[in-house]
């Protein structure tokens, strides 16, 4: 029998131990897997907290159901009949730029209506046809690519605050082919984005005709999908699939390597041996695990830094709210000198967020561009959510509710020359192949995205006890 350790209870780690016992199963293998959390709850970043009749997720809400691998994980744990699409009404978002909050638009005609981006902006945009393909070499930030290709208002105003909204990121420090591999592929393959987006267009049409089968109605970015009882519901339910034992409260200082086996050691001064080891906790926590065992790769996952982040849940009743709520809610570019990054109008994403009669809004502060809102004080960040809720959204009135969560570690930052971090990591680890990482930290910080990388961890893990079988 194998025995496999897995570090971190998140999503990540627990789909990783899921996916091994199912990999294994499947290829006749006898393996034991445990979990290690350093916590005393699993779950990682995924807490979906109710108190007083409101529905607060700590972290993420949802995932989009545009690829694959989480509904498919949900089918294969029989939770799926629980999961819960997002209003229809919701997939309206919303940009406040020149304090007024604009409709992003959805098409071409509703682009050209539109007040977000003036008549000078839209014809740089336009002018990206003719923007010549950059060659490849180096790693371009977001910022520079938004300037080159779109112009500075189309950075100001959709990059820059689409960045804030996923990473809580600085385009002027992120990596455009690590952050959005899609977009640098489009562009290395057709030479723009409005080619590549006509190109993609007519091979659609041209597919529809020939019966083929194409991308579904919920468009190129899916439908954020939850759960009736919040995304907590997804690692509850891993946790739950999992034959193997979660412990939690059991910090790991470090991982030492033994002639073919790990030995890790606990904060409480135990032990625990294993075959092979999986980590799936942050990047910096990894670190400090593994400074004795490899301090190269120490070395790197350390210049992998992390955003802030203070989550404000506030709950108003719904009859003081002169604002018209019918949407998904609103980001806020950095020009406009905001506190709060944006706005999400928790209850009309998704049912049974708040009380009836009652409204739930979940507003975000903090970031790479504003790491000191994490040291506020807790009143100090309520009046500054509702100077931005007034000043927006016109909310004169003080909340009814209110709970604030603080993320000093939140989302891993893709930084410009994360790939080639990677890389260097890669091989700082050629010498141990029965180590193996995985997590937000690396290659995606959705919850698609960690399912994925769990999925192609649990790989590597059978295909390193079929070589230490043979």
């Amino acid at each position: 029998m194998t025995r496999i350790a897995i570090i971190g209870a998140g999503i990540s780690g627990l789909a990783t131990s899921y996916a091994i016992e199912q990999q294994a199963k499947q290829a006749g293998l006898d393996v034991e897997t445990f979990v290690v959390e350093k916590e005393s709850r699993i779950g990682g970043k995924i807490l979906s907290v109710q108190e007083d009749g409101f529905l607060c997720e700590w972290g993420p809400n949802g995932f989009l159901d545009n690829k694959p691998m989480t509904l498919d994980l949900c089918r294969q744990l029989k939770i799926d009949p629980q999961l819960l699409r997002s209003d229809d009404n919701a997939r309206k978002r919303f940009i406040y730029s020149e304090k007024i909050l604009h409709q992003m638009p959805e098409n071409g005609p509703a682009f050209l209506k539109s007040k977000l981006i003036s008549w000078p902006g839209k014809f740089r945009l336009a002018g990206e046809m003719v923007v010549p393909k950059r060659q490849p070499g180096g790693d371009e930030t977001l910022a520079e690519f938004g300037r080159r290709r779109l112009g500075d208002e189309a950075l100001n105003k959709l990059i820059s605050p689409m960045v804030s909204g996923i990473f809580a990121g600085n385009p002027e420090t992120m990596s455009l082919k690590s952050c959005f591999p899609r977009i640098y592929e489009l562009e290395q393959q057709y030479g723009g984005l409005i080619r590549a987006m006509l190109m993609l267009a007519k091979k659609k049409r041209a597919d529809i005709k020939a019966g083929k089968a194409v991308a579904s109605a919920a468009g190129p970015g899916g439908v954020l999908t939850s759960f009736r009882g919040g995304i907590q519901e997804l690692t509850d339910g891993i946790a739950a699939g999992i034959s193997g034992g979660i412990l939690s409260g059991q910090g790991v200082q470090k991982v030492e390597q033994k002639k073919d086996s790990f030995s890790l050691h606990l904060e409480e001064g135990q032990q625990l041996d294993a075959d092979i080891v999986v980590t799936a906790a942050p990047a910096f926590a990894v670190a400090d695990m593994l400074d004795e065992l490899n301090e190269n790769s120490s070395s790197i996952l350390r210049q992998i830094p992390y955003a802030t982040m203070n989550v404000v849940c506030f709950g108003y009743q719904k009859e003081r709210i002169q604002f018209d709520l019918n949407g998904f809610g609103y980001l806020i570019p950095k020009a406009e000198g905001c506190d709060t990054l944006g706005t999400l109008w928790d209850s009309s994403i998704f049912s049974d967020r708040a009380p009836e009669g009652m409204v739930l809004l979940r507003s975000m502060m903090g970031g790479a561009a504003n790491s000191a809102a994490i040291d506020l004080s807790e009143e100090e960040v309520k009046s500054r959510t509702m100077k931005d809720l007034k000043q927006i959204m016109g909310i004169d009135c003080e909340p009814e509710f209110v709970k604030i969560f603080r993320h000093r570690h939140a989302i891993p930052q893709y930084t410009r020359g994360h790939g080639q971090r990677l890389l260097e990591l890669e091989g700082s680890l050629q010498n141990c192949p029965d180590l193996i990482l995985t997590g937000n930290s690396f290659y995606g910080v959705g919850l698609n995205d960690c399912v994925n990388a769990a999925n192609q961890a649990a790989t590597k893990v059978i295909g390193r006890i079929q070589q230490r079988i043979l």
